[in-house]
């Protein structure tokens, strides 16, 4: 006993965190402590939304408010007449709440040369499990937002195609600027003087080139960073993760990427490869490009070897033919990766607090599992989050679609 109270007093010194044998909810502050301090640096996409607390004993269901602008007063004033005046007006948004855990099993025996060093270490990694996965469920909401542009030279996802020189579907500084106008005609407001933009390190080596970008290092104020801050350019603040959002178009049947066009007739297009039961069942519902026109797979017969679209294939000047490829249709042409680029006005979206409840270490020691743990063989370390994410205005946020240079052909 004495050895355990000795290095749960030192693992709390180490971590600055006052840890007691004797004290189950000192022990238990200090691993809640220890998961939510490795789990922050994760959460890039959620530092920039509107923050609320988990409501106790409130359902799972949170509420995020949002205050109306009021119109312009453009009535003159009468002399000696108090005017109507006006009222504040809230908008309310509702989210359901979702809860995510996971844990990990550590036996007596790993335990033998430190106790609590073992479950320590064990909540590191548990900690950036938690961290990714709510960083990934926020990633998914702001994704689905409908305010999206693409890059100069496409008109839609399924036309981004990369390419060289000025012929290019890459991030360009252009592409920033017409977000941040986009963001000002919408009245979004700033975030501590800046737009703020989530990017992937493949699209951010492409806008990094520009003359005009600034790198953080170069910054004359370079105090308060967010979270995986690189650099700034025409009023936005970037923050690279590679995490952020890619459009990834699955191969389309499990032994080829593509497929080839034998022929023709009506909405059926018979393919030269051979297409599985399970292939089969995968492509229904599945986009495919042929001659960079997208169709929807309305089912798929593996005895025949054949696609049927929603769509008649025999009209038009883009009819396919023999020897055409069949590309996955879910991201860009010729089914290459589309990368996600968010910029972010403030308020555009809520999220709910990982401090004070939200996020929990649970840990149940060697010797808590009574008649089913008969000899003390296995205690348990895990997280349990309950979370949610959601857009509040749509207006104050853009999802800019390009290619990528690492992407090449």
């Amino acid at each position: 006993m004495n050895e355990i109270k000795m290095n749960l007093a030192k693992f709390g010194q180490e971590l600055n965190v006052q840890v007691s044998a004797d004290n189950p909810s000192s022990i238990r502050a200090f691993y809640d402590k220890n998961l939510v301090l490795n789990t922050k640096p994760v959460l890039v996409h959620s530092q920039f939304g509107q923050k609320r607390n988990i409501p106790k004993n409130g359902g799972k269901r949170i509420v995020f408010r949002k205050l109306s602008p009021l119109p312009k007063a453009t009535t003159p004033l009468t002399e000696g007449v108090t005017p109507t005046g006006n009222d504040m007006t809230w908008s309310t948004l509702e989210a359901s709440l979702e809860q995510y855990g996971d844990y990990i099993t550590v036996s007596d025996v790993v335990q033998t040369t430190g106790i609590d060093s073992t479950l320590v270490e064990a909540g590191e990694i548990l900690a950036m499990q938690a961290g990714e996965t709510l960083d990934a469920i926020s990633r998914e909401v702001l994704n689905s937002g409908s305010n999206v542009q693409y890059a100069e030279k496409a008109e839609a996802r399924s036309a981004l195609i990369g390419g060289e020189g000025e012929n290019n579907d890459y991030l360009t500084v252009n592409a920033i600027k017409k977000a941040v106008r986009t963001l000002k005609r919408n009245n979004a407001k700033k975030i501590e003087g800046y737009f703020v933009g989530i990017i992937h390190p493949d699209v951010a080596y492409d806008l990094m080139s520009d003359a005009l970008w600034e790198n953080v290092k170069t910054y004359a104020d370079p105090e308060d960073m967010y979270n995986g801050e690189i650099g700034r350019i025409h009023g936005v603040r970037f923050v690279e993760t590679s995490e952020a959002k890619i459009f990834t178009a699955k191969d389309l049947t499990a032994s080829a990427r593509n497929l080839t066009v034998v022929s023709v007739s009506g909405k059926v297009i018979t393919v030269a490869e051979a297409i599985s039961a399970s292939d089969a069942e995968k492509l229904a519902g599945r986009k495919i490009l042929i001659k960079g026109a997208q169709y929807t797979v309305v089912s798929a017969s593996n005895t025949e070897g054949t696609i049927t679209v929603s769509e008649d294939l025999e009209t038009g000047s883009m009819a396919p033919a023999d020897g055409d490829v069949i590309y996955p249709g879910e991201a860009g042409a010729k089914g290459r990766d589309v990368y996600s680029t968010l910029v972010l006005g403030k308020d555009a979206y809520g999220v709910t607090e990982i401090d004070g409840g939200g996020l929990k270490n649970i840990v149940k020691p060697l010797g808590s599992g009574g008649t089913a743990d008969p000899l003390d063989q296995r205690a348990t370390t895990g997280w349990k989050a309950l979370t949610t994410t959601k857009i509040l205005v749509d207006e104050y946020m853009v999802r800019i679609e390009t290619a990528s240079s690492y992407d090449k052909e």
